[in-house]
Formats: structure tokens, C-alpha cells, sequence
């Protein structure tokens, strides 16, 4: 302490001129509209500049991760192509198939923002209307499914994640084929969820897959969401509470995919129709 008391005396004179500059530049700015808003657009700018570094610092020190998640989903690409891209057979006649159509459509987004720690959790993307976004549109990444679109403006959406309280995703298990329905709670941590439905007579292993099923109108079936961690019996209920590790990491996702269902409206109209006439 003695030793910092004499370094500053022996630059009292530096320092007391220091101060005095800083006071004279904080009077200027404030009795000075143009000097004040000239100060804290430069602040302002500045600001943006190192959340701008810090944002590309995360992306660069996850670009192993999502080397290999982008591998991954090149390698699953190349399969479903594989399955779609069949040798022509020349001893039949060709035949132009009007009945099979594309059903989805996916618009590349990038997060802008997002959160993991409160019990309703969302995320930014940086697509809007002017990219052809609407509420309601399932979103998914490389590794799995993320949430539902909420709130569009023209040129961002908010994605309600599956770390939501009020998320619900028809999910199934996979060796087995039953189904039932994804929620998670503000008890659980980001990396897991809860499969509710399932009957306790269904037998559910630790590692087993679960995925999106056939019965969702904003995700394509067979999309991962996780892998069962663990299943145990509710008491004084006939389902189990199974807890599953959700295969989308929410702490680095930096582009998602937003899934468009082009026979979602005409799927929905018709139920609509025919609940009602079922009502009548």
C-alpha cells in the first residue's frame, strides 16, 4: 500500500491532470447537445463492435462442432438422395407421377438471440415475412428439432424451443413405434425433456431414439429429437415418465432450418371441417 501511495505521488501531477481532462470532456458533453450525441452514438457503436467480436469469438470456437454436425447432415442428405434418385428402368414405359408432390420446403436462418436458462425459453432468427415466414412453422437443425415459430416481423421470427413450458411435440419411440407427447418443464435443465403418454406396459430401454411421428403437421416424421435417459413408473398412474436427452445442443445453436409443410393448411381445413360435422 505504501508503495502505490508513493508511485501515485511521485505522478501526482499526471494524474491530477488526467482528472481535471476528464471532468472538462464530461462538462462538454453534457451542457453540449451535439458533443452528447455525438458521445454516446460512438459508445453505442462501440458496444455493437464488441458484442459483434464476442458473438464471432463463440462462433469461432464451435467450428468443430458444426463442421461435424454440417458433416453429418451432408452424410443424412446424401442417404435420403440415394433413396429418392432410383436407376430408370428401361423395360417399362415412362410415366410422369402428377400425384406425389413436394411437401416441405426449408428456409436457412441464422440465431441473432436466444435463451436456455428461464422456464420460457426463445430464440431469435434473423428470416422474417420478407423471407417468407409464418407463425406456426416448425423449426429444426442438423442434429434435431428446435421449436415452433411464435411472432413474425419482416425481417425476424422468435422460435418458441422445446425448452418451453408450453411446448408439446408428438414424439415416438422408435424401436418400438408408440407414441406420445414432448414437454418440458422449468424443473428439468437445456439438454432434457419428458415423453408423457406412454403406457406402462411398453417396454422403454435407456438409449432408446425418439423422433418426431407421422402425425404432426409442422415437422416431417423421423426427425431425432433425443435419446431416452431414463423410465420409471408414475405412482398411482398407468404411464411412464420417461426423461430424455434432447439430441439439439440450445447452448451454441447458431443455424436452424425453418421447416414450411405446403399441405399443412389443406390437412388442418379438412379436420376442421370434419370436426365440425361431427359436432352438428
Amino acid at each position: 500500500m505504501r508503495t502505490l501511495f508513493e508511485l501515485i505521488w511521485r505522478n501526482h501531477f499526471v494524474v491530477l491532470f488526467v482528472a481535471i481532462q476528464s471532468f472538462c470532456v464530461y462538462l462538454i458533453v453534457q451542457n453540449n447537445r451535439y458533443q452528447h450525441a455525438s458521445f454516446f452514438n460512438s459508445s453505442n457503436a462501440a458496444v455493437a463492435k464488441i458484442n459483434e467480436g464476442v458473438t464471432y469469438f463463440k462462433e469461432y470456437i464451435s467450428l468443430r462442432e458444426n463442421n461435424q454436425l454440417l458433416a453429418s447432415e451432408n452424410a443424412q442428405l446424401r442417404n435420403m438422395l440415394s433413396k429418392i434418385t432410383q436407376v430408370k428402368d428401361t423395360t417399362k414405359p415412362s410415366v410422369i407421377d402428377t400425384i406425389q408432390k413436394q411437401q416441405y420446403t426449408y428456409i436457412t436462418a441464422k440465431v441473432v438471440n436466444s435463451s436456455t436458462t428461464l422456464p420460457n425459453n426463445f430464440l431469435t432468427i434473423d428470416k422474417g415475412t420478407a423471407d417468407g415466414i409464418k407463425p406456426e412453422m416448425g423449426v429444426i437443425c442438423g442434429s434435431g428439432v428446435v421449436g415452433i415459430v411464435q411472432q413474425v416481423s419482416t425481417h425476424y421470427s422468435t422460435v418458441m424451443t422445446l425448452l418451453h413450458t408450453k411446448s408439446k411435440v408428438s414424439a415416438k419411440i422408435n424401436t418400438n413405434g408408440f407414441y406420445g407427447s414432448l414437454v418440458w418443464g422449468d424443473d428439468l435443465n437445456a439438454h432434457e425433456s419428458i415423453l408423457k403418454d406412454i403406457d406402462k406396459t411398453v417396454p422403454v430401454k435407456k438409449g432408446d431414439t425418439i423422433s418426431t411421428t407421422e402425425f404432426s403437421a409442422l415437422f416431417p416424421a423421423g426427425i431425432m429429437i433425443g435419446k431416452v435417459i431414463e423410465s420409471k413408473l408414475n405412482p398411482g398412474s398407468n404411464f411412464n415418465a420417461i426423461k430424455v436427452g434432447l439430441s439439439t445442443n440450445f447452448d451454441n445453436l447458431s443455424y436452424v432450418y425453418v421447416v414450411d409443410n405446403l399441405k399443412k393448411d389443406e390437412q388442418r381445413k379438412l379436420e376442421e371441417a370434419t370436426q365440425k360435422a361431427n359436432e352438428q
